[in-house]
């Protein structure tokens, strides 16, 4: 049975493009299904594959597995042979870190810089709270760039960290957020590989507006 991933929409739901990007990036095959979020049948949608209320839900076997860690560790262990954690058992230590805190942390990042493809330029106020997140994403990248050697956050072969991340590099890319040169080498190299493009050109073809979203000027 091919999988089936519920998401959002691709322009601004940052947490669709981490799960939709895993399988992607892993060549696992899927059946792709968006549901336009903020509308007035938006939950009744959701609630007709997960009760939790909250895309992405990846559905498996006839089961639904949602939150994307959940998604992240299911798939990792369906298809081993994607390679999508380190074989290296401290890399992999590592990578499954810094997921995660990127899953419960930068609140003021996300906060403050929402994932908004389609607004290329828009400028928004960097308080030193919203700094330190990006300081602190620069600091990982960095570390890692120095540990693995890129070109991927633990070196050769894409990882689910990669797909953690990914949002905060549109992020950064809509707001004009000035990078290091290392993290602009990373940056760029997630920008142009073809499963980003495939997203970029989907989210920039879609019509509608969040305007809770729609941050900066």
């Amino acid at each position: 049975m091919t999988a089936k991933l519920v998401i959002g929409n691709k322009n601004y739901s940052s947490w669709s493009l981490r799960a939709w990007l895993m399988l992607r990036e892993g060549g696992i095959p899927f059946d792709e299904h968006r549901i336009k979020l903020d509308e007035p049948d938006s939950a009744a949608n959701i609630a007709e594959f997960s009760e939790a209320g909250r895309v992405p839900v990846l559905i498996l076997d006839g089961q639904a597995i949602w939150d994307s860690l959940a998604i992240a560790e299911t798939v990792a262990e369906r298809w081993p042979d994607a390679k999508l954690w380190p074989e290296d058992p401290a890399a992999r230590a590592h990578a499954r870190s810094i997921s995660a805190e990127m899953h419960s942390g930068f609140e003021v990042l996300r906060g403050q810089m929402p994932m908004n493809c389609r607004a290329m330029g828009r400028k928004v106020p960097l308080p030193d709270e919203l700094t330190e997140d990006i300081d602190r994403v620069f600091h990982i990248w960095g570390d890692c760039e120095k540990r693995y050697g890129g070109p991927w956050l633990f070196g050769h072969d894409f990882s689910i960290a990669d797909a953690m991340y990914a949002p905060v590099v549109l992020r950064f890319r809509t707001y004009g957020i000035n990078l290091p040169d290392t993290a602009k080498v990373y940056a760029n190299r997630l920008l142009e590989s073809n499963s980003m493009q495939e997203w970029l050109t989907s989210a920039e073809t879609e019509i509608e507006v969040i305007d809770r979203e729609e941050i900066g000027q």
